[in-house]
């Protein structure tokens, strides 16, 4: 079947020839004609929603009312398609003078309202016919010579004004070729939904083994439900124009504990970025934050690592006294398939897990992780070492020449734990540098940085020194 698409701007204004389709009852659709709905959703607080309904359309021109579609939807993105040559879009509105008390008084400003008042004395309700005269912060009226406002009684109205809506709504002008219920699909952008990724690291007690479990949090804000839904997230960074951005309401609690569950996205590449559909179909409710398993891979092989890192502003002047640094705990994965990962991992929060004597669970720390491809590294930071201290000192420092310096430097490390450990000493370099004598090796790991593994034997210190010549 011929498909058509019409993509229009909001309130759109045509030129039509004088038609009597104004005195014709619109056509009314709801999600009760809904066949199937489709949402994409982005983690940038925006998703794409596809609506697919079977609408009884008249021969003729006449106004189709697209009921229920979500409150934050971006009007200029809407586009209807059409299957066949059934109708033709004629104008496209976006309709969203909402029903509520004010804009129900401020309809009826000049025109008469009955109000309703509980007699004190016999207990009854007394009606009394009013003119509404203004609505300027409360309702004033007339009731037969006298104005009054602040009246207690309950107000009654006669209809709903014609040009209020209760839910927003798309309104299309159409000229059906002939009668008949015909599929319909409209599809926009609408914000207000959002999504983001959540994982679980389990530590093993005794081993370099773990455990990774990946959730999706889906946070509904958009004003609509969409009920048995075809899910599909997009992973990565989607460029968007300013002006149709807001802030993201995500969900901001720390994720439960769940044990893992078999996947249930099927990944795919999707232009520069990353699409997860989901295996079945989904009722995400409005107002709602749902949770959905993304990915389970047990006993992956993970790298405990200990790292002291001072402040780069430390090379280029004399210093005196001792400095306290703390040393971070660090985990490191590889996401191979050989590990029971490969998916590419989209960015997200990453709590790690660890068994205590008693077997039960305890939280250790939590991290951010980018968005992450397949055969990278994940890399974690747990927190600091609390039976891991170190120090620094300068023991040096001269000017060589006018643009070069050299400085001596001593750094201690206590380990208080049980175990030997190594500790990773790096340190932030600026300008041409170069390390002229040293302790133990060191590796120059990029331009600006000078590493050197330390080995703690277990209730001891050691020692680490080395002098650089820096030239500006």
């Amino acid at each position: 079947m011929n498909r058509r698409i019409a993509h229009f701007a909001v309130a759109t204004v045509m030129m039509l020839p004088v038609m009597s389709w104004a005195d014709t009852a619109p056509v009314l659709s709801s999600q009760a004609d809904r066949e199937e709905i489709s949402l994409t959703v982005y983690n940038s607080n925006l998703g794409l929603v596809r609506d697919r309904r079977n609408i009884a359309v008249p021969k003729g021109v006449s106004e189709l009312r697209f009921m229920d579609v979500a409150a934050q939807i971006i009007p200029a993105s809407v586009q209807v398609t059409t299957f066949g040559n059934s109708f033709q879009v004629l104008e496209q509105n976006y309709e969203y003078d909402l029903l509520n008390p004010q804009k129900l008084l401020d309809k009826y400003v000049g025109k008469e309202v009955r109000l309703y008042q509980k007699n004190p004395y016999s207990e009854r309700e007394e009606e009394v016919t009013a003119t509404l005269l203004a609505n300027n912060g409360a309702p004033i009226y007339k009731i037969g010579k006298d104005i009054t406002f602040n009246h207690p009684g309950r107000v009654i109205f006669p209809s709903v004004p014609a040009d209020l809506i209760a839910t927003p709504t798309l309104v299309w002008l159409l000229e059906g070729v002939d009668a008949g219920k015909r599929p319909v699909e409209a599809s926009y952008l609408t914000s207000g939904v959002s999504w983001k990724a959540d994982y679980v690291l389990t530590l093993a007690k005794e081993s370099s083994l773990a455990d990774l479990a990946g959730w999706v949090t889906i946070d509904n804000r958009s004003g609509i439900t969409y009920r048995d839904a075809r899910l599909k997230l997009v992973a990565g960074d989607v460029n968007r124009v300013r002006e149709d951005l807001q802030r993201p309401r995500m969900y901001k609690g720390a994720m439960p504990e769940m044990a893992a569950a078999a996947p249930q996205f099927k990944e795919e590449g999707l232009f520069e970025y990353h699409l997860y559909t989901l295996g079945r179909q989904s009722t995400i409710k409005d107002n709602q934050t749902k949770q959905i398993s993304l990915l389970s891979a047990n006993s992956v092989p993970v790298r405990r690592e200990l790292v002291m890192r001072a402040d780069q502003g430390w090379y280029g002047n004399a210093r005196g006294g001792e400095t306290k640094h703390k040393v971070g705990v660090y985990v490191e994965l590889e996401n191979q398939e050989i590990n029971g990962l490969g998916m590419p991992l989209p960015k997200g929060t990453i709590r790690v897990y660890q068994q205590d004597a008693d077997a039960a669970l305890q939280f250790v720390g939590e991290d951010t992780i980018d968005h992450t491809p397949k055969d990278e590294k994940v890399r974690v930071k747990v927190g600091d070492a609390f039976d891991v201290t170190a120090t620094r000192r300068q023991t040096d420092w001269k000017k060589l020449a006018n643009d070069t310096y050299e400085a001596a430097w001593e750094v201690v490390i206590r380990n208080h734990k049980k175990d030997d450990i190594i500790v990773k000493v790096t340190e932030p370099m600026t300008g041409d540098w170069q390390i002229v004598d040293s302790s133990l090796p060191s590796v120059k790991s990029d331009s600006q940085t000078a590493e050197f593994n330390v080995m703690v034997k277990k209730d001891n210190e050691a020692r680490l020194t080395y002098r650089v010549r820096v030239r500006y």
